[in-house]
C-alpha cells in the first residue's frame, strides 16, 4: 500500500497541548495509541483498541491462496 496522510493533530488539555503530523496509517496508529493512553490510561486503552481488533478477526487481509492442485 502507498498510502500518503495529509493532517494536522492539535490535542489540547487543562495544563498543555500537543500537534502531530502522521505522514502514514503507522504514524497515526502510534499517535492514536499515545494519545488513548493519555486520556484513558494504559488498561482501558489496551481494551478499546482489543475491541478494534476483534472486529476485524475474520477479515483477511489478502484473499487466502488458492489450494494447490494435484497433477
Amino acid at each position: 500500500m502507498n498510502l500518503t496522510l495529509v493532517t494536522d493533530i492539535k490535542a489540547k488539555w487543562p495544563d498543555g497541548q500537543c500537534s502531530y503530523s502522521p505522514g502514514n496509517p503507522e504514524e497515526l496508529a502510534i499517535i492514536s495509541v499515545d494519545l488513548l493512553v493519555r486520556e484513558l490510561g494504559t488498561e482501558a486503552a489496551r481494551a478499546f483498541i482489543d475491541q478494534v481488533f476483534e472486529r476485524f478477526a475474520h477479515e483477511p487481509r489478502c484473499p487466502a491462496p488458492e489450494p494447490m492442485q494435484a497433477v
